[in-house]
């Protein structure tokens, strides 16, 4: 399972942004959908590596949060609500949103857990560079480029009204093409730390 554990910066000067970003992210597919868990932080589980991935890019986007990922098991059964669940996951999510407070410039995001979480968390930070980095000028056009499909720079040069080089260039320059790209590798390092984490567990219960 995933935890994601998301504190806001700078609540006291920019007021609680909490509710809107639940609404920005309450159509992912959870295991837990995302709750406030206390003042300005967030909590949801997970179990698609790919969803994870998404909502961090989202949130990274977005600018604003510090975002702890946290890798392994859950308590089972689990509740109805994140703030009433437990377990190893839930644990390093805290360590890990208390690590990404601790980032400097880079993108806030870091992953805890697993032997595995250090080279998920390296690819989440280059991509988070990528989308932190974009220009509102940029997403304008970049929100009308669906990734991976043919024609579809042309497509959106048509429907904004501008050249089919005015988009070319703005998803070279951010990096459009290389996100999408990148994307499904932070996703199958994300399911490699967590099979680690499992393997971890399933070692330590056996000598024991």
């Amino acid at each position: 399972m995933f935890v994601l554990t998301i504190d806001q910066r700078n609540s006291q000067g920019s007021g609680d942004n909490v509710p809107q970003l639940l609404d920005g992210l309450a159509d992912l597919p959870a295991v837990l959908a995302f709750e406030r868990s206390v003042g300005d932080e967030i909590q949801g589980v997970f179990s698609s590596a790919e969803t994870v991935t998404d909502a961090v890019l989202r949130i990274l986007r977005w600018g604003g949060w510090y975002v702890g990922i946290g890798v392994g098991p859950v308590e089972e059964p689990l509740p109805a609500s994140p703030r009433e669940a437990g377990g190893p996951a839930f644990v390093a999510a805290r360590r890990a949103v208390d690590r990404a407070k601790k980032t400097g410039d880079r993108p806030a995001v870091a992953v805890e857990g697993s032997p595995g979480a250090a080279e998920a968390e390296a690819v989440l930070v280059l991509l988070g560079r990528l989308v932190a980095d974009r220009t509102d000028a940029e997403w304008r056009i970049l929100q009308h480029v669906q990734p991976g499909k043919w024609g579809a720079q042309t497509a959106a040069a048509r429907k904004l009204d501008i050249s089919s080089q005015a988009v070319s260039n703005a998803v070279l320059r951010a990096g459009w093409q290389e996100e999408w790209a990148a994307r499904p590798a932070a996703a199958v390092l994300l399911r490699r730390a967590d099979e680690m984490a499992e393997a971890a567990r399933t070692t330590t219960k056996g000598e024991g």
